[in-house]
This record gives structure tokens, sequence and C-alpha cells, in this order.
């Protein structure tokens, strides 16, 4: 059986070249399932207690106060569960936390794409292997190269002003850049 140990979140080492700089407005979600749900998902430490999955989640639990962690140990042959014994998959903080999971992991990835071209050149990883697809340079040896001359615009319709408001206060909460135009 697995040994559990009790830790604190400051036990924790933060990965220095994250891979993810995460949004604004996925970090919000994530705070919003912690906030209203506990935690739900584990994260993974290696052997020092560097955080490899889950800076995001441990960031926003050590800003809403969560200082306790139970650590178990593997050696990754098995699979770790955590059982949230107060929560049933059909009720409808079960099925929150279900959505909470799924829509955080697609809004919040912000590749980091120095860090990918270090990390790759460092350990010769193919990243493209993992779906990842960052444009490098080869005259500066793996430094990624980013056009800033592009910008990428969405036109949505509104009925009346009030949708209108509605819809830019929201964008904005994501922290999405808008400007309202009437035409």
């Amino acid at each position: 059986m697995a040994e559990i140990k009790e830790a604190k979140l400051s036990d924790l080492v933060f990965d220095d070249k994250n891979f993810n700089k995460h949004t604004e407005y996925g970090m919000s979600l994530i705070e919003k399932s912690i906030r209203n749900n506990g935690a739900g998902r584990s994260i993974l430490i290696d052997k020092n207690n560097r955080i490899i999955a889950g800076n995001g989640v441990t960031e926003i639990a050590g800003q809403i106060g969560l200082e306790d962690v139970q650590i178990v140990e593997t050696d990754g042959t098995k699979i770790i569960a955590v059982k949230r014994t107060d929560i049933d998959l059909d009720s409808k903080q079960g099925r929150e936390m279900a959505l909470a999971d799924n829509a955080t992991a697609a809004v919040d990835l912000e590749w980091d794409a120095e860090a990918i071209a270090d990390v790759s050149a460092e350990f010769d990883i193919d990243v493209s292997g993992w779906g990842v697809d960052i444009d490098l340079d080869e005259e500066q040896q793996q430094t990624p190269t980013i056009n800033t001359n592009e910008t990428f615009v969405v036109e949505i319709t509104c009925d009346n002003e009030s949708e209108q408001e509605k819809l830019y206060n929201e964008f904005n909460e994501r922290g999405l850049k808008c400007r309202v135009l009437t035409l």
C-alpha cells in the first residue's frame, strides 16, 4: 500500500521552465472551480518536490489559502486516483467538476515557446511528436520566432446594445482585448 505523506504547499517548488504560461481567463476558472468545489485533481511532483504538472492549480490553491498537501509516492507503474468521498458524479457538483476540469484545460493553455525551445534543445526532445508546433529560427539556434504583425479579429453581430454590452463585458472578463463598434 502506498504511503501518504503530509506536507505543506510551501514545500513544493514551481517549475522554473513551465511550458504553460496560463491564461488569465483559465486561471480565473481554476480559482472558481477550487472555490466552489474544492480540490478535485492531483498534481504531479518529482522526487525533489518540484512540480511537473499542476503549477497553475498550485498557484491558485496558495492564493486562496489551501496550505495542506497529501503526497502519494509512486514509481509510475500504478494510476493514482483521487477519491472525493463527498461527491457523486451524478450530482450538480459532480457534473460541474467534470465540466470545470475540461473547460479549464481548454482555455488555460498558453505555450511558452522560449521555454519549450530551451528544453527541447537541452534534452533533445522532439516537441512535434507531442503535437506542439512552434516555429524555431535556425540562425538563432532554437530561439522561437513570433510574428507580431498578425492581428486576428472576430466580428459578432448583436441584435441590440444590451446584448453587445453583455458580450463585451464577458470577453473582457476572459482577458480578451475588445472594442465596441456601432455600424
